[in-house]
């Protein structure tokens, strides 16, 4: 059986420096941190991310991915993104499939950013970096169906997905939703709102992680890594309890 990872997106702490989220994962016994592009690692400076590097290897955890915010827009480059990235060391790069969601990208602009994400995928894997769609409302990754069909139309094998609960949606509707893109999941991100945005423990909804974590790790391709993303209150002080919680999931 393939072990998932227990790790941390470095943006559950955005006003934190990256030297106190590499001591919170470490403190919490987290493996991984996905670092963000939006505060920790800015996209093309280089010197950042061998810097978070560096600070994440001496704490004896791995930087596994780089939190991106590229939207395969028609001017957007990804240049700096996979710049950052290999600076970082890592080799999967999270990104976002457009700014509209499925049911509202007008064919042209569909049609664009496909191609440009095709064009992405194909620049990150001549550095041997591998990209991953943000499953996500507001991008044409927005359903389990919608994102098969943006990795059946792209169609490069090193083009993933990540998976988190859809906001909302009940426990049985979510698992089928994992159930349907299961073999092309690279990453998941971890966290409790319900019934909308409350950020709540993980144990609050205990059925749902215990269920999915039960198929995910038995799954033909298990993600690689489960990633805490925020904790309620964006409490620094809670990471260790749902940490805990975490790596129990991961042990059933």
């Amino acid at each position: 059986m393939t072990k998932i990872r227990p790790g941390l997106c470095s943006v559950t702490f955005r006003a934190l420096s990256a030297e106190q989220v590499v001591e919170l994962a470490a403190d919490a016994r987290l493996e991984v941190i996905e670092w963000g592009a939006d505060v920790h690692v800015p996209a093309g400076d280089v010197e950042q991310a061998a810097r978070v590097a560096k600070l994440t290897t001496d704490a004896g955890l791995t930087s596994c991915s780089y939190g991106s915010y590229f939207r395969a827009g028609a001017e957007e480059s990804i240049t700096p993104v996979l710049d950052s990235a290999a600076a970082l060391g890592v080799d999967r790069v999270r990104i976002w499939a457009g700014e509209s969601g499925s049911d509202e990208s007008a064919p042209q602009d569909r049609a664009s950013t496909i191609a440009r994400l095709q064009d992405a995928v194909d620049e990150a894997d001549a550095r041997s970096i591998s990209l991953a769609l943000e499953f996500h409302s507001g991008t044409l990754a927005d359903t389990a169906p919608a994102t098969l069909r943006v990795l059946e139309e792209v169609a490069r094998p090193t083009l993933s997905t990540y998976w988190q609960p859809t906001v909302g949606a009940g426990v049985d509707a979510v698992l089928d939703e994992y159930r349907a893109v299961a073999d092309h999941v690279s990453a998941a991100h971890v966290f409790s709102w319900w019934p909308a945005h409350d950020r709540l423990p993980l144990r609050a909804r205990d059925a749902l992680w215990t269920r999915f974590f039960g198929e995910a790790q038995s799954a033909t391709t298990p993600p690689r890594d489960a990633l805490l993303e925020f904790v309620p209150g964006d409490d620094p002080a809670m990471l260790r309890g749902e940490a805990a919680t975490l790596r129990s999931y991961l042990s059933l």
